[in-house]
């Protein structure tokens, strides 16, 4: 969950991860039940992400890259999509016929997504940015993870200041949930 350097190396860490839960569900046949187990814990991350660059990401977006606000707009429609998708998925088994057909969804919406920020987002932050800055994002990406929420919440606000207010709280009982029915964890 927290991997140290600027906020590029942090997220492109964080990218990988799940790119690696996606192989394995991809790597599992339809109705395993292993394959909820991957998705679970790829929305656990995927949240926490999306929380952090939320918070912190895309408002520097904003503020360091020309045109940061139509680029920031973009990302979150980008999450929200997803959010709305592992929201689905929250609610099907492995076994539901719903279930092949939302994780491919979802599966598709962060790659796209994924490669967008890695192949446009982070390297035009990355001219626009002193070292400094970039650092001091990660570690706020990284504070950010720890407290975050780990089930989707499509309607909780995703700009700041009212996310920044709400995440901890979402998150406390979203990890309390969590803990009382094992999801997440290693069976």
């Amino acid at each position: 969950m927290g991997h140290g350097g600027d906020v590029i190396a942090e997220l492109t860490t964080d990218h990988e991860e799940v790119e690696e839960m996606f192989g394995e569900i991809e790597a599992l046949t339809s109705g395993d039940p292993q394959r909820k187990l991957y998705a679970d814990k790829a929305t656990i991350e995927l949240v926490r992400h999306s929380v952090a660059e939320e918070a912190y990401l895309y408002p520097a977006v904003r503020e360091h890259i020309p045109g940061g606000d139509a680029i920031a707009d973009q990302e979150l429609d980008d999450h929200a999509e997803a959010e709305r998708t592992m929201k689905e998925l929250e609610r099907c088994k492995a076994d539901d016929p719903e279930f092949d057909r939302l994780v491919t969804q979802l599966m598709t919406q962060i790659r796209s997504h994924i490669g967008d920020e890695e192949n446009n987002l982070f390297p035009r932050l990355r001219e626009s940015c002193s070292g400094d800055v970039l650092n001091s994002l990660g570690e706020k990406v990284r504070m950010a993870k720890k407290t975050a929420p780990t089930r989707p919440h499509p309607a909780a606000p995703d700009t700041p200041p009212a996310n920044k207010l709400l995440a901890p709280g979402m998150g406390l009982v979203d990890r309390m949930r969590d803990a009382l029915t094992g999801r997440g964890k290693d069976d």
